[in-house]
């Protein structure tokens, strides 16, 4: 059984689930497949790690690790797939565990800091994270240790305002259509 939790409701609920993030083998692969058989793109690829990711850590450790991923979106919900790279990461923790599959569910923060906060609060802590990924320096996201009491990880998201550009789009077509 997990740690006893404080019963606090979560503001950070309220908005609902945002992002949908699965753990993939080979993010290319799946990005295709998601393209050909299910429609789903395009997608933005990137690769996480430094030095996009200015901060990261794992456990309360600084950490050193890299992973791509690739974003579309399912109607109102961005979809993120991720393959794992180098080090160590929630993401290889899961596979270990469980294999690959649906990793986390997303949530939208206005202010990380006071999100973490009431997380601890409520008995939950980060496991791991990563600031300073956006075009500006901004952008953070971290996971909570979530997984005993609500079967999956929670990712809270501070937004970057703007995003650097992708690595790549795919269908490279979606590329010439914005042009």
């Amino acid at each position: 059984m997990g740690k006893k939790r404080s019963g606090m409701r979560l503001s950070f609920l309220d908005g609902g689930v945002k992002q949908v993030a699965i753990i993939v083998k080979n993010l290319e692969e799946a990005i295709d497949e998601y393209w050909e058989k299910f429609g789903i793109g395009p997608w933005d690829i990137y690769t996480y790690g430094k030095p996009l990711v200015k901060e990261m850590t794992y456990h309360g450790e600084r950490a050193d690790y890299r992973m791509r991923i690739g974003l579309s979106y399912l109607g109102p919900t961005r979809i993120e797939l991720i393959e794992p790279l180098e080090g160590d990461t929630v993401y290889r923790d899961f596979v270990e565990e469980h294999g690959y599959g649906v990793h986390h569910f997303g949530v939208l923060v206005d202010d990380m800091e006071a999100a973490l906060e009431e997380a601890e609060a409520a008995g939950y802590t980060m496991l791991m994270d990563g600031a300073g990924f956006g075009r500006d320096g901004d952008g953070h996201y971290a996971y909570l240790d979530t997984e005993d009491d609500l079967g999956f990880t929670l990712e809270l998201i501070e937004r970057p305002e703007g995003r650097v550009p992708p690595e790549k789009v795919y269908p490279p077509e979606a590329v010439e259509e914005d042009e």
